[in-house]
């Protein structure tokens, strides 16, 4: 596997930790907040990053993920449905050669290195997400936002830019820390 195929991975496993770290510091009761996506609430949110992440590894792996995306993952416990999850996401990535896949997404079959992407690009945003809506920003790992914002920018992004995924760019200060600067060109409404 050559380098950028391990950075690539790399990343991911580095976004799952910092999400996970986000997600074990969720309280039930703020599940049914609203989420920075339209119509979500934070357990709606947190279920369809937990029900990606099986769906991706059962993907790379062949198997069955035993639901569908928006299916409840979470089940009673929030915390150990997105652990048991990342622990199978992890696995799924790390084997030889999942780069090297072809992935099926909802909206057509995807190169494994782009499907990495938006696969980095679901745990980094709704983490980031989540730590903004239960206030713990200072949990979020601004290296992975710059990073992501950077490829982003680099990438025809407006194909992106549609209703259920991401609205117009807003505003941000060109100061601000780098999870603002990624929630804003995604289009994100925060305070």
């Amino acid at each position: 596997m050559n380098t950028a195929a391990l950075s690539l991975i790399d990343r991911i496993d580095n976004a799952l930790g910092t999400a996970g770290v986000i997600v074990a510091g969720i309280d039930a009761d703020q599940l049914t907040r609203d989420s920075l996506c339209p119509g979500w609430d934070i357990g709606f949110e947190l279920n369809h990053l937990v029900g990606g992440m099986r769906i991706f590894a059962a993907e790379l792996t062949g198997t069955d993920p035993g639901g569908d995306h928006h299916d409840d993952w979470l089940g009673g416990d929030h915390r150990a449905a997105f652990a048991a999850a990342a622990e199978l996401d992890r696995a799924a990535w790390a084997r030889p050669g999942a780069l090297d896949t072809t992935i099926r997404l909802g909206f057509g079959e995807v190169p494994g290195p782009m499907a990495a992407v938006i696969h980095l690009t679901e745990i980094v945003v709704h983490g980031i997400d989540l730590a903004v809506l239960t206030g713990q920003e200072h949990l979020i790992d601004e290296e992975q936002a710059e990073h992501l914002l950077t490829v982003m920018r680099s990438m025809d992004f407006d194909a992106f830019r549609r209703p259920g995924m991401f609205g117009p760019e807003r505003p941000v200060p060109a100061d601000a820390v780098a999870h603002r600067r990624l929630l804003g060109f995604l289009g994100r409404e925060f305070d």
